[in-house]
């Protein structure tokens, strides 16, 4: 019997401590759309500027104190990816069907390059600049109103055409893809 009340005791206490923590402070998400008949996918946590506006890609800002920086993980948590099932051009930059994952250089913060990365399942501070497929310069814009969650956006925007973007804060980057 004391065994049964031990054990029930810890699953209520337990219980309670999971339910107080929430949901998630950048939630896993997914964008998937088609371009052409290819579809293609990233996969990123989601985080909040919460109340840091103006104090995100900053030099002392938020993402200052990733140890690769001024190279970003372009989400939160595990490193973002990429997932295209036919081969596709962002920008200039030829990209074979397969797995990758995306990093952004926001060296100027106006002026972002978007890195497509060959190594793959990293956690999101993990860079190898030897493993990169290339880099592409995006178009940059300020969205309005600010981004307060972190958000991809795949568009088709024709026959076999599109675009990436990432916006976030008062940012929002976007390079055209082509599907093959």
């Amino acid at each position: 019997m004391k065994h049964l009340l031990v054990c029930t005791s810890l699953l209520v206490a337990a219980t309670t401590l999971l339910a107080q923590q929430g949901p998630p402070k950048s939630p896993s998400t997914t964008e998937t759309a088609k371009i052409g008949s290819t579809a293609i996918t990233v996969t990123y946590s989601s985080p909040r500027v919460n109340g840091r506006a103006g104090h995100i890609y900053t030099k002392g800002g938020l993402i200052s104190r990733d140890p690769h920086y001024p190279v970003w993980r372009a989400g939160a948590n595990a490193a973002t990816k990429l997932h295209t099932d036919g081969g596709i051009t962002l920008g200039s930059l030829k990209v074979p069907a397969g797995d990758y994952t995306l990093f952004v250089d926001i060296s100027d913060p106006d002026n972002w390059t978007l890195i497509v990365n060959k190594q793959t399942g990293q956690w999101g501070l993990s860079y190898d600049a030897a493993q990169d497929l290339g880099k592409v310069k995006m178009t940059m814009t300020k969205p309005s109103p600010p981004v307060e969650n972190l958000k991809y956006t795949i568009t088709s925007l024709g026959t076999d055409r599109g675009e990436l973007k990432l916006s976030w804060e008062n940012h929002a980057g976007a390079v055209p893809i082509t599907a093959h």
